[in-house]
């Protein structure tokens, strides 16, 4: 636990160790539990805890590696304990300290199934959890009873966080994925010249002010680290005992990117974690940086254009560690201290940078410059969305959306439920709308090359063609009618031959009219046709 969370290999040795141990000790109280029971008096919740940690390590193990299958493991000792009821004893016992490690359970089993889309398991857990915590606050009059309220606050919202619900004939809830599945992004083909670096590491900060989050995960951040992964094997299925592999079998399928999740970090950790992962990144390798943070806009008038002068995103202010404020206030011409400008990311653009940026100062780093030559792509959020659009940011970016899942575009269409059906048959369009924008992209006569060299990854490729999407979705939207309303990016696209490309409007009116919302779309952008 105290090892450094960044650098992607010291660690494992530790990890290997620790989980020797464990495994040993769980195998011990297998073969001598009557013993144990008899003799020494081993509790069942003691079990319990020796499963929880396991969990707790496989959880970690997935934070460290970005390995889903991992998820699965850490859920089925989660599972486990619920099953065999390891812990249903704790409340007989007078000591509060032991059911707060049985609340700490429940929290930690919620996260794991958020992140694993098992929202069923997560109603019933929150129910039980619920109930847990009234019960703990009416037998001992402790201090954390409104922390452990707030747990529960904070995961109802999250659940209730997505904007549309699909609906089965029978209304129950349909669970759909947002990691990239083998049909996900739109295949290459031939013809297609693109790059051939592959994404290897991402960073996904959360820094906004009042935003929906459950343990350290804003729901911009939870919804971003799913589009960078895979839908999850299991672990069973995927890892051959050792020797048994032959030479003829496919090699497996390519890891998901490693990522940091950084939740309101200072500007020395984001640095930190920034500089650690740009160093351990191979050759030919992407890294991607995600800032969703509220804005931070300069304070002082300046007469230079330089990377510092246009603010940029907020970074956590950690009073202690800097005693710069009061200087600060003093004089206009300093720069903002607790903000990630466009200029700190410059020393990282000597390796290939991926950047997506949503916040009300995006186009901050609008004014970026490629020092070095090497791939360079800044996918930047509007500034401001149409007051028509009920507020939602604190349920999410509506921009993190658009890159996320196709929620966005019905939610932009005044929808908040649909049939399975009509789903499916919309998500069988978009494949169509995507492979479409590829081709767009990659015939450009006038295209920054950055973006071609980018395109040859699965996950930066449905990002990129998902950001066209958004892109052309707004421009053509009938209440989105300020520039600051569209998102932008650096090096700008040519907008005829994408974002405002007539082929493409006429895919998004063929979308709005499988789901009856036409209306909701300007028509006249089509004269063309």
């Amino acid at each position: 636990r105290d090892l450094p969370q960044y650098g992607q290999k010291q660690w494992q040795s530790y990890f290997g160790r620790t989980f020797d141990v464990y495994t040993k000790l769980w195998k011990f109280q297998q073969q001598h539990r009557q013993v144990l029971d008899n003799r020494y008096g081993l509790k069942r919740w003691q079990i319990g805890e020796i499963a929880s940690k396991i969990g707790q390590l496989y959880y970690h193990y997935y934070l460290r590696t970005s390995e889903t299958s991992y998820l699965n493991e850490a859920f089925s000792f989660y599972s486990a304990i619920r099953q065999r009821s390891y812990y249903s004893q704790v409340n007989k016992e007078d000591r509060p300290e032991l059911v707060v490690k049985k609340l700490r359970y429940y929290a930690r089993f919620i996260v794991v199934c958020l992140l694993l889309n098992k929202m069923d398991v997560v109603k019933d857990l929150v129910k039980e959890l619920s109930d847990e915590i009234e019960d703990y606050t009416h037998r001992f009059n402790t201090e954390d009873q409104v922390e452990w309220n707030l747990v529960l606050q904070e995961v109802a919202a999250f659940i209730e966080a997505d904007p549309v619900m699909v609906l089965n004939d029978d209304n129950t809830i349909v669970i759909t994925s947002n990691r990239l599945s083998e049909t996900g992004a739109p295949l290459l083909e031939q013809g297609m010249i693109v790059g051939q670096l592959a994404l290897a590491d991402a960073l996904i900060i959360g820094n906004c002010n009042n935003q929906v989050k459950f343990s350290e995960l804003t729901i911009d951040m939870f919804r971003m680290l799913q589009a960078l992964e895979r839908e999850p094997m299991n672990l069973a299925s995927q890892m051959n005992k050792p020797g048994m592999q032959e030479s003829t079998e496919k090699p497996a399928r390519r890891e998901n990117p490693h990522k940091y999740l950084l939740y309101k970090p200072t500007f020395s950790q984001l640095y930190t974690f920034l500089a650690a992962s740009f160093k351990e990144l191979p050759a030919n390798s992407v890294l991607l940086i995600y800032l969703s943070a509220t804005g931070v806009f300069p304070s002082g008038r300046s007469d230079s254009e330089g990377p510092y002068d246009f603010g940029g995103v907020l970074t956590n202010s950690n009073r202690d560690i800097i005693n710069g404020d009061a200087i600060h206030k003093r004089n206009q011409s300093y720069k903002e201290m607790h903000c990630l400008h466009p200029g700190d990311l410059y020393p990282f653009t000597r390796k290939p940078l991926f950047i997506i940026v949503d916040s009300s100062n995006s186009v901050a780093y609008k004014n970026f410059t490629n020092l070095f030559g090497q791939p360079l792509v800044c996918l930047l959020s509007p500034t401001a969305y149409p007051k028509a659009l009920q507020d939602q940011s604190q349920r999410g970016s509506l921009f993190t959306l658009f890159l996320n899942n196709f929620f966005s575009f019905l939610f932009v269409s005044g929808l908040s439920s649909m049939r399975r059906g009509l789903w499916e048959k919309c998500q069988d369009y978009l494949r169509k709308i995507n492979r479409d924008i590829a081709q767009l992209l990659t015939h450009s006569r006038s295209i920054d090359q950055s973006f071609l060299q980018f395109f040859g990854d699965e996950f930066l490729r449905l990002l990129l063609t998902r950001f066209i999407f958004c892109s052309a979705t707004m421009r053509m939207h009938k209440i989105f009618r300020e520039t600051r309303n569209y998102p932008e990016s650096y090096p700008q696209l040519p907008r005829d031959e994408t974002v405002e490309n007539p082929h493409l409007q006429k895919h998004i009116l063929e979308l709005a009219s499988i789901l009856d919302v036409r209306n909701v779309f300007l028509e006249n952008t089509l004269d063309d046709y």
